[in-house]
């Protein structure tokens, strides 16, 4: 067993992008297959650039403000309460669509073995 609070949690960055904070509650090799289990904070205009993964599918919840995703060229709203599952291999780059405020989106990566 593993308990895990956000105010115990130590903020980091993520690595798409140094002004987007991040609180990871599971973290790699914890709970495999699972590659973490974070909570995201993108400032106005955050984005989280263009990237892949070969081996890991990756899941998005958007808790609290607008977000927008571009998947493989394709762009998707993702208002708050939306939920989206990215395949490996999909190039998809997250972006807080606000101006004004911030995102909070949870999200989470499974290790696919190929």
């Amino acid at each position: 067993m593993k308990l895990t609070t956000l105010t115990q949690t130590p903020l980091t960055t993520v690595s798409h992008n140094a002004r987007i904070t991040k609180q990871a509650l599971i973290h790699s090799g914890e709970f495999p297959p699972l590659t973490n289990f974070s909570q995201a904070r993108f400032p106005p205009n955050a984005i989280a650039f263009a990237h892949h993964h070969t081996d890991m599918l990756e899941v998005f919840f958007i808790q609290s403000g607008n977000a927008a995703i571009t998947v493989d060229g394709i762009d998707y709203p993702l208002p708050a309460g939306s939920c989206i599952t990215i395949e490996p291999g999909e190039t998809h780059e997250l972006r807080n669509a606000s101006a004004t405020e911030d995102m909070l989106v949870t999200y989470f990566g499974i290790q696919i073995n190929r």
